[in-house]
């Protein structure tokens, strides 16, 4: 019988890999690989089913259910879960439970609120319903393959007969499971993670777009590597400190890599073994490689190579002293093996240096912009986001960051120098005259914080937040000291009637085109709201309160607001391959006609209209655009507002800090996305992997990147 004066444990044990099944077959690794993941608790039903995710173990190739687990029976909660083991389908449904779990957790600690999965939505592509769970299926694919799939919001995972290279490697023939990779199952949940987070980044506009979306789900599954403090004391152990020459803790998806006739893992961060001579050898940063490389995963190797470089000098410089201890001061350590005190405190170092890199890696995803982004953006984002939680850098981490993607030849576009204070997303407009408005504004600000602050249900936070975006009435249990519902006027009717859309100063910081009678022709369109006053459409897709204590203990304060717009943009090409912006046309599942740029004023842009002759229908993949003939797509634009609020006595304390933002009108970056698309000389993501259908960018993009790597 149950006591209900008990209280319910913190945190679950689950067995697991700390990498995958084949390192448990080798005497040097065996006994490291085998750890316990502890999770936060939380009831779970047979699956296992939680309040994040939904375990579905249905193979399709042999059309077998398997017995979902039982996380609750008594025995395995006394012996932290089933034991691993490559062969038992209850134990692969709690593997890939603990480590998304571990992953979303990870994710929730840098940013300080629940995570939201990203909403399904309807054939007009707005959010239609709130997804709780994301799905995982351990058995769903008989290939070797596993992705994140957007449009069913869940994560497939592959088995696959072995095709090693060299026997040794691995058994020919033999089964691999991707759902048994701590590091396959991290990388797909971290895709779902930034998709909640960053929907538009699946959209394939830039040489980075996918790139990065693979580049961050590696880096999150590499650096939490170094939350096993076993595995990471061994391998300190192992290699006497040195973290930058070959170890387990700088190779992913090893089993899979040599599962498919790669030596060495799938991907290294560090480095990788020699064909010829069959040597592990450091990688050499190359400043032409982010010029040429297009492929997304050694594209984002490039990302994923910085990021860790700039741990790797980190760690160095916070075990100096431990070495020169270990070295009786001269530098230089005495033959045979580390004392385990040093190797003690090594390892903490290395874990603390790790924690700080991933969590500053996660944190700068609220000061990215809505979609588009670029390696340089996401430096800027980085020193941004490390800055705003701590403005001493004594550890000289931002310096660190900013040497590594020098060196490999990233800069970010329209900034004076590589200094930390350049690289600042600081707002460089004047906005004395907006703030006046945005006073106005602080009220509903505060209303929101005050609804949703001490919320623990992440449906409620989502519905509530839905509401102030769009207008509506606030269920009872969320009105202040009443039954009685409460009307809420929503954001979109916030910024109209305050007039912000229609200043020049918001326009010109937001990079939106939210003024002039000619909307229309510039492929905007004008919004049918009857409080909108025929005002150009905007959309507004996150709205956020942030409360992050920093280290020093003061308290970041903001409210993280994402405005953009989307447009038509017609693009052709001459025989010589030089491309130009030809007009622009509304987007509409039922596109008729575009309006052709003409005439010579330079103060006007003149447009005349023209039917086009090709039908256009929409595509059948809900929330989709329409399939368009060649030159025409959607182009997009936006900005990341991030308000520091401060309820101090005053309500003059508002005030507009950051604003990351992509322009609408910049026909640069149209056609650098036409020629991504399209397939001219800057190579074309899109085209490579969906054919024709090139403006349906949220298909399965994973699922096509992930298919042969």
């Amino acid at each position: 019988m149950n006591n209900r004066n008990t209280p319910q444990p913190s945190y679950r044990k689950l067995q697991g890999y700390a990498f995958d099944p084949s390192l448990s077959i080798k005497i040097d690794t065996a006994l490291l690989n085998s750890m316990v993941y502890k999770i936060p608790w939380e009831c779970l039903q047979h699956g296992p089913v939680g309040d994040y995710l939904e375990v579905i173990d249905w193979d399709p190739s042999s059309k077998a259910f398997y017995r979902p687990v039982d996380l609750e029976d008594p025995a395995l909660l006394a012996q932290d879960g089933l034991p691993p083991s490559e062969s038992n389908p209850q134990f692969h449904q709690q593997m890939v439970y603990a480590v998304a779990m571990t992953t979303i957790k990870n994710f929730e600690k840098a940013l300080g609120r629940s995570i939201n999965w990203s909403p399904k939505r309807n054939p007009s592509g707005s959010e239609s319903e709130y997804v709780r769970r994301l799905r995982i299926y351990p058995h769903a694919l008989r290939e070797a393959n596993a992705y994140y799939s957007p449009i069913k919001k869940s994560v497939l995972f592959g088995y696959f007969d072995a095709t090693p290279e060299r026997p040794e490697m691995t058994m020919p023939g033999g089964t691999v499971y991707t759902c048994l990779s701590h590091d396959i199952i991290a990388h797909e949940i971290t895709h779902a993670l930034l998709d909640g987070m960053h929907r538009r980044y699946v959209e394939a506009t830039h040489e980075d777009s996918l790139a990065f979306h693979e580049a961050f789900a590696d880096i999150v599954a590499l650096f939490q590597h170094f939350t096993f403090d076993k595995v990471l004391e061994e391998q300190i152990a192992k290699t006497r400190g040195n973290l930058g020459s070959q170890n387990l803790l700088g190779q992913l998806a090893q089993e899979f890599g040599k599962a498919i006739g790669h030596y060495g893992s799938l991907r290294d961060a560090l480095g990788e073994i020699n064909r010829e001579t069959k040597l592990w050898e450091p990688k050499k940063p190359n400043t032409t490689d982010y010029q040429l490389i297009m492929e997304p995963h050694e594209r984002g190797s490039i990302l994923v190579s910085a990021i860790f470089e700039t741990f790797i000098n980190i760690y160095t410089r916070r075990i100096a002293d431990l070495q020169r201890i270990a070295s009786g001061g001269s530098g230089i350590l005495p033959e045979g093996s580390l004392h385990p005190d040093i190797v003690h405190r090594m390892a903490r170092e290395a874990s603390k240096s790790a924690g700080h890199i991933l969590r500053m890696c996660v944190r700068a995803l609220d000061y990215c912009p809505p979609m588009d982004i670029t390696y340089g953006d996401y430096l800027r984002a980085l020193i941004t986001a490390d800055y705003d939680m701590m403005q001493d850098d004594e550890k000289n981490y931002r310096i660190a960051l900013i040497e590594a993607f020098q060196r490999r030849g990233i800069y970010p576009e329209k900034i004076r120098n590589m200094s930390v204070e350049s690289l600042l997303c600081r707002t460089e407009e004047n906005t004395d005259q907006l703030e006046t408005k945005f006073k106005d504004l602080i009220e509903f600000f505060k209303l929101f914080k005050e609804k949703i602050s001490y919320l623990t249900d992440r449906e409620q936070i989502f519905n509530i937040t839905k509401t102030f975006i769009t207008g509506g009435r606030l269920p009872p249990a969320s009105a202040t000291n009443n039954l009685k519902p409460m009307a809420i006027s929503g954001l979109h009717e916030e910024l109209f009637r305050q007039d912000l859309i229609g200043s020049g100063d918001f326009e010109r910081i937001t990079g939106l085109i939210l003024k002039g009678d000619d909307v229309e022709q510039l492929g905007i369109g004008l919004s049918k709201i009857s409080w909108a006053k025929r005002k150009p459409k905007i959309e507004i897709h996150n709205f956020k309160l942030v409360n992050r204590v920093s280290p020093d203990g003061s308290v970041v304060n903001q409210i993280i607001l994402t405005i953009t717009q989307r447009r038509g943009v017609v693009c052709v090409e001459d025989d010589f391959g030089n491309v130009r912006v030809d007009g622009f046309y509304v987007p509409a599942f039922d596109v008729t006609h575009y309006y052709k740029k003409t005439g010579n004023n330079p103060t006007r842009q003149e447009f005349t209209l023209t039917k086009i002759n090709k039908r256009v229908t929409p595509d059948p993949v809900p929330g989709s655009e329409a399939v368009l003939p060649d030159g025409y797509f959607i182009f997009r634009g936006g900005s990341t507002l991030i308000f520091d609020l401060d309820y101090g006595a005053s309500r003059d304390k508002m005030k507009l800090k950051y604003a990351i933002t992509k322009n609408i009108d910049d026909e640069e970056r149209m056609k650098k996305q036409y020629r991504i698309m399209f397939g001219t000389p800057d190579n074309s993501l899109n085209a490579t992997y969906f054919g024709d259908a090139k403006t349906n960018l949220e298909a399965e993009p994973f699922a096509i990147i992930h298919k042969a790597l």
